[in-house]
C-alpha cells in the first residue's frame, strides 16, 4: 500500500500538518510555527522508512509551485556550467527544490509546454530574444545571462568579459613577446567584439604581429581544445605563453603542455577566462580572469525567484579581475 502523509505522521509521532510543512520544503511561511531540526529529521526518516513519494502534480495544483528550477546550459562539459549546477544544487536542497538540466536545447520551445518555478538561461540567440518577453508576460520567472539585454520583466546577469580579457593579456605581455591564443571558431570569426578581439588589440598595442602559427581554434569541447594546444606547442617556434578564451581551453592547454614535457608556469605561462573553481583547484592552479562570488550569487537570485521572494527585476553586474596563480605567476 502506498504511504501517505497520514501514515508518515503516525510513524513520526507528529501531526499531518507538520509532515506537510516539512516535506513541502517551505521555510518560515506566514502562519507556520517553526519546526525543530530534530522533528524535521524524524519526519524525513519516517518518510524514508515508509517509502513515501509525494504527489507532485497534486502539490503543484494546490500550491501553484512545481518545486523545480530549470537550468538551460549550452555546454555541460564546461567547468563554468558545472559550477552553476553545483551552486544551485547546494542551495536548492535545503529548500526542497530540484534543479532540472536542459543541455544545449531550445529552451523557448521547452518552456512553451513545461513549467518551472524559475529558469536560468545561459545563452540567448538573436532569434529567441522576443521569446523572453512573452515568457515573462506569462509569469515565467527568468534569470538570463547576457552582456547586453535589459531587464524587461526578467532578471539579467551581466558579466562583461572584455575588460577582464584585456587584464589577462596585459598580465602575459609584462613578461612575454611570444603569446599564442586558443580561441573557439566562433570567437575568431568576423563579427562583434569578443574575447579574441582583446588578444588582437593587445598585440597591436604592444607593437607585436599577429602570427598564424600562434593562433589555434577549437570547437566547443575540451578534447578539441587539447588537440589545438598540442598543435600550437608542437610547432618549430612555440609561444612562451598562451591566452585561452575559456577556462576549459586553458586547462586543456595545461594538460597538453605537461604531456609534451613543459613545466607550466616556467617553460610556458597559461591563462584562461572565467575564474572557475575547478581551474583554481587544479595542479598547477590556473591563472584566470573573472568575477568573484559569481555562482553563489546567481544561485541565490534564481532560488529567490523560485520561492517567490519579492524584489524588482534587476541587472546583477559582476566586474572582472585578474587571478594570477601558478600557471602564469605574477
Amino acid at each position: 500500500m502506498r504511504a501517505t502523509i497520514r501514515s508518515v505522521a503516525g510513524e513520526a509521532g507528529v501531526s499531518t500538518a507538520t509532515v506537510s510543512y516539512v516535506l513541502s520544503g517551505r521555510r518560515g511561511a506566514k502562519g507556520q510555527a517553526g519546526v525543530s531540526p530534530a522533528t524535521v529529521q524524524r519526519v524525513r526518516d519516517a518518510a524514508d522508512r515508509l517509502g513515501y513519494q509525494p504527489n507532485s502534480a497534486a502539490r503543484a495544483i494546490r500550491t501553484g509551485r512545481t518545486n523545480t528550477v530549470l537550468l538551460s546550459l549550452t555546454m555541460l562539459s564546461d567547468p563554468w556550467s558545472l559550477e552553476v549546477i553545483e551552486a544551485v544544487q547546494r542551495l536548492a536542497a535545503p529548500l526542497g527544490i530540484t534543479p532540472m538540466i536542459l543541455a544545449d536545447a531550445d529552451w523557448a520551445q521547452v518552456l512553451r509546454n513545461h513549467d518551472a518555478d524559475a529558469v536560468f538561461i545561459d545563452a540567448v540567440p538573436p532569434e529567441s530574444r522576443d521569446s523572453l518577453g512573452r515568457l515573462a508576460e506569462r509569469g515565467t520567472r527568468l534569470v538570463v545571462f547576457d552582456e547586453t539585454l535589459a531587464p524587461e520583466g526578467f532578471d539579467v546577469i551581466r558579466s562583461v568579459a572584455g575588460p577582464g580579457c584585456v587584464l589577462a593579456m596585459e598580465h602575459l605581455l609584462k613578461k612575454h613577446r611570444k603569446v599564442g591564443c586558443l580561441t573557439s571558431g566562433r570567437s575568431a570569426a568576423p563579427g562583434p567584439p569578443s574575447r579574441y578581439l582583446a588578444y588582437v588589440q593587445a598585440l597591436a598595442g604592444a607593437g607585436l604581429e599577429l602570427r598564424e602559427d600562434y593562433l589555434e581554434t577549437f570547437d566547443v569541447t575540451p578534447a578539441s581544445a587539447y588537440a589545438a594546444a598540442v598543435r600550437m606547442l608542437s610547432g618549430p617556434e612555440r609561444p612562451t605563453a598562451i591566452y585561452a578564451t575559456t577556462d576549459y581551453a586553458a586547462m586543456s592547454a595545461v594538460n597538453a603542455a605537461q604531456r609534451l614535457g613543459l613545466a607550466v608556469g616556467r617553460d610556458i605561462d597559461i591563462i584562461g577566462v572565467g575564474n572557475t573553481g575547478e581551474g583554481g583547484r587544479m595542479t598547477p592552479s590556473l591563472s584566470s580572469v573573472g568575477p568573484i562570488d559569481f555562482f553563489d550569487r546567481v544561485a541565490r537570485l534564481l532560488l529567490d525567484r523560485a520561492t517567490g521572494a519579492e524584489r524588482e527585476v534587476a541587472v546583477l553586474d559582476f566586474p572582472w579581475q585578474l587571478f594570477a596563480r601558478e600557471s602564469a605567476p605574477a
